[in-house]
């Protein structure tokens, strides 16, 4: 099992339509360890870990997220570091 952590920003609109939390229910699905939080700018910046497979279902449903979100790019960029640990949101940066 190949492990990947990708350190993603979501733009759009994504703050105040559950975001956060739906990324928070999808990463503990696929059993993703990481974190979710808002940024001040608007964006909504997570790190993901896990099976590689997971990690790029997850960064493919990011692109649509919960209902009321409008997605408009997810930035992804791969890190070295894995996360471990249950999947958590944190305060907003």
């Amino acid at each position: 099992m190949a492990i990947r952590t990708a350190h993603v920003l979501i733009s759009g609109i994504v703050q105040g339509v559950g975001y956060r939390a739906w990324v928070e229910q999808e990463a503990n699905a696929r059993r993703l360890s990481g974190w979710v939080r808002n940024r001040r700018g608007g964006a909504v910046e997570a790190v993901l870990s896990g099976e590689a497979a997971e990690v790029a279902a997850m960064l493919a449903a990011c692109s649509t997220g919960p209902r009321l979100a409008r997605v408009s790019a997810v930035d992804a960029q791969d890190r070295d570091d894995v996360e471990t640990g249950p999947f958590r949101v944190l305060p907003s940066a």
